[in-house]
């Protein structure tokens, strides 16, 4: 399934470009050039991620940002900016932006980070698992998309960071996770501070799979998790 970008340009040239590249790696893009039209498209495309230039005419990027976090608060947003000021990127990060890209990038930077962005919100589990909208744990069904993981005994509703830690190990499922990776692509760095709030979401998760014995986090020191779930499959 192609994963769906909304991208918001209004220099002509750089925009075609981004597009086309974008179409090429397997995107499917809705480029906009005009900021006040943001908003009519979350609900019409339902993109999964938005890359979205800071400095537009009538309405500047931060503006948009904000009006995109309370109409669709777990979508993603990188800005593209060609400011440097710290300043500006803290009210860019204020406004509700996941990520930024300064001017003039690279697009191969720009697909990682996309990419990082995706895996992050919990929307790429891995590649085989894309397409589908239920993953089998267990006893147990991970429904991604709406943020669920039904136990045996009730509908647990995840929180985003729950969300991500778990789709960080399903990705990852009967295999060893890296801890420092894991505190990395979803916090950011591997502080103290960040490495007690893993711990914390860990011992979360183990609760809510404590109705299948066969299905174990483990703690591997120095290096990870093993997240062993005793039949993957895709319902």
């Amino acid at each position: 399934m192609r994963r769906k970008i909304l991208y918001v340009e209004d220099e002509l040239s750089l925009g075609k470009i981004v597009m086309e590249t974008l179409e090429i790696r397997g995107y499917d893009v809705l480029w906009e050039t005009d900021g006040e039209k943001v908003l009519s498209h979350l609900d019409s495309f339902h993109p999964e991620i938005c890359v979205l230039d800071i400095m537009l005419p009538h309405i500047d990027g931060y503006t948009i940002c904000k009006e995109i976090s309370d109409h669709c608060p777990d979508l993603p947003v990188i800005f593209l900016t060609a400011r440097c000021d710290t300043r500006d990127l803290v009210k860019g990060f204020e406004a509700g932006g996941s990520d930024y890209i300064r001017k003039p990038f690279s697009l191969e930077e720009l697909v990682v980070r996309i990419e990082n962005q995706l895996r992050i919100n919990g929307t790429a589990v891995s590649n085989k698992d894309l397409k589908n909208d239920v993953i089998g744990l267990g006893s147990y069904s991970f429904y991604p998309r709406r943020y669920e993981l039904h136990s045996p005994h009730s509908i647990i509703k995840l929180s985003q960071r729950d969300m991500q830690v778990l789709s960080f190990l399903v990705s990852n499922v009967n295999g060893v996770t890296d801890r420092k990776e894991m505190l990395l692509t979803i916090w950011g760095d591997d502080s103290f501070f960040n490495s007690r709030n893993l711990d914390v979401y860990i011992r979360k998760l183990r609760e809510y799979f404590r109705f299948d014995n066969g299905i174990s986090i483990q703690t591997l020191k120095g290096k990870g998790y093993l997240f062993l779930v005793p039949a993957m499959e895709n319902r």
